[in-house]
C-alpha cells in the first residue's frame, strides 16, 4: 500500500510567490503614493491660483478696474515683501489667501503678519491681462492662470 503525501512541491511553492511578487510590483506602480500626493497638490496649487485671480479680479471690479497697488508688470511672489495685494482682497474679496501646499501652515488671514504664499502674480504691460502662477507645480507641471 502505497502512502499517499499531501503537500507542495518546491515548484509550485516558487510559482505561487512569483505571480504574488508580480501582483504587488503592478499594485504599487499603480497607486504610487508619492505621484497620488503630487497630483493632490498640483490639484490644490490650480484651485488656489484660481480663487486669487478671481479675487483680484472682482477688487478690480469694485474698483472701476483698478488693481491692488502691490501688482507691477514684473513678476513678484504674492508675499509681504513682493505683490503685498493680501490687505486689499483679504476677508472682502477672499476668506483667507491661499498658500502653496509645499509650504506648509494655514492660509494667510492676518495681513500684518509676515507672510508668503508661495505663488506668482503679474500685470502684462502690453494688454492690462494678469498672471497667476505656481512656481513650486511637481511632476513638471506648470500651474499658471492668465485672465
Amino acid at each position: 500500500m502505497k502512502s499517499a503525501q499531501k503537500g507542495f512541491t518546491l515548484v509550485e511553492l516558487l510559482v505561487v510567490i512569483g505571480i504574488l511578487a508580480t501582483l504587488l510590483a503592478i499594485t504599487l506602480i499603480a497607486i504610487n503614493p508619492a505621484r497620488q500626493f503630487s497630483q493632490a497638490n498640483n490639484t490644490q496649487r490650480s484651485s488656489n491660483v484660481n480663487a486669487i485671480l478671481n479675487a483680484v479680479h472682482q477688487y478690480g471690479a469694485d474698483n472701476r478696474g483698478a488693481l491692488p497697488a502691490g501688482i507691477t508688470t514684473s513678476t513678484l511672489n504674492i508675499a509681504d515683501t513682493g505683490a503685498d495685494i493680501c490687505a486689499d482682497i483679504v476677508t472682502r474679496y477672499i476668506a483667507a489667501l491661499p498658500i502653496d501646499p509645499s509650504l506648509g501652515g494655514g492660509n494667510v488671514i492676518d495681513c500684518t503678519q509676515a507672510y508668503d504664499t508661495g505663488y506668482t502674480i503679474f500685470r502684462s504691460a502690453a494688454d492690462n491681462r494678469l498672471t497667476v502662477a505656481a512656481p513650486s507645480a511637481e511632476l513638471g507641471a506648470s500651474i499658471s492662470v492668465t485672465r
